[in-house]
């Protein structure tokens, strides 16, 4: 059921779950309460969802394109195996939300929280995450594909065995994060502490980095 350029609110989502899986496309969301709904396998393209409220909601299996959702509420929903192509989600919560096996491709997730987020099989690529709050998750064995975690919180994160290709940890917090045999040699590592470096035993980084490293300790090799 295909739902078009529309502007909807609590009531008017419930009546079209009552007449099956909706296809929202275009349609504005803005501030709505969808708390608890069952929206699974819901799709929706160039939709706003901003500051709208999915809290405990369920989404799994739901497909998200090109939505605008500032400040959205995630927290608790069950969004298990959705899909997110190019959204713009930044400040959004993801407060103990599900997500297993969940994909965010090309999304801006800039200052994004992802506290206790249950998150088996979560898969970034090329994405935003500029200050967001990933703190003790596990990313171990992952492939991380132009990921830019400038500034984000990253303290006691597993990334041990982690490929990343391209992206940045610039200025990032990595207090208690773990790097053993982590491929870093194509991130962008700028702004380290001599802290920071410890971390990092037994991971790989370049020549070119280790000089980079090397200056920003304000060291000089003679």
């Amino acid at each position: 059921m295909q739902v078009v350029d529309r502007t909807l609110g609590r009531d008017d989502v419930v009546a079209l779950l009552a007449e099956g899986t909706p296809v929202f496309d275009g349609c504005d969301f803005d501030g709505a309460d969808l708390s608890r709904l069952d929206l699974r396998g819901a799709s929706f393209s160039n939709c706003s969802v901003a500051q709208t409220s999915f809290y405990a909601a369920g989404l799994g299996h739901s497909t998200w394109q090109r939505c605008r959702g500032r400040e959205a509420d995630f927290e608790s929903a069950d969004v298990t195996d959705a899909r997110f192509h190019s959204c713009d989600l930044n400040n959004s919560s993801w407060r103990r939300a599900k997500l297993a096996s969940v994909l965010f491709k090309g999304c801006k997730l800039t200052g994004a929280s992802f506290e206790e987020a249950a998150h088996l099989g979560l898969t970034f690529e090329e994405c935003l995450l500029i200050g967001a709050d990933l703190r003790r998750m596990s990313l171990r064995k992952a492939t991380l594909l132009e990921l830019d975690l400038s500034d984000a919180d990253l303290a006691g994160c597993d990334l041990r065995d982690t490929v990343f290709q391209g992206g940045s940890l610039r200025d990032a917090n990595l207090k208690g994060a773990r790097f053993d045999n982590a491929d870093l040699r194509e991130a962008d590592l700028g702004g380290l502490t001599l802290a920071d470096t410890r971390l990092f035993k037994g991971a790989w980084i370049s020549p070119r980095q280790a000089a980079e490293i090397v200056a920003e300790l304000g060291l000089r090799v003679g």
